[in-house]
């Protein structure tokens, strides 16, 4: 059954971004492969991806685009 999630424009940007890059047919699809992602991550490891990157200011002008 639908229903309606409330989110700020920069999550909405975000999660339009995310199903453009991953042909997703759906919000409900990105969010569910987001959950799906997280949840094959144990807690202990969380924040601790030494290969992960800052964002730069290129990434962080995308999602401040209106």
């Amino acid at each position: 059954m639908p229903t309606t999630v409330q989110v700020d424009e920069k999550t909405l940007q975000m999660l339009n971004k995310i199903k453009k890059e991953t042909n997703a047919a759906s919000h409900d699809q990105v969010i569910k492969a987001l959950i799906l992602e997280r949840k094959n991550i144990p807690c202990s490891m969380f924040g601790s991806n030494r290969k992960l990157t800052s964002f730069t200011k290129k990434d962080e002008a995308e999602f401040h685009d209106l």
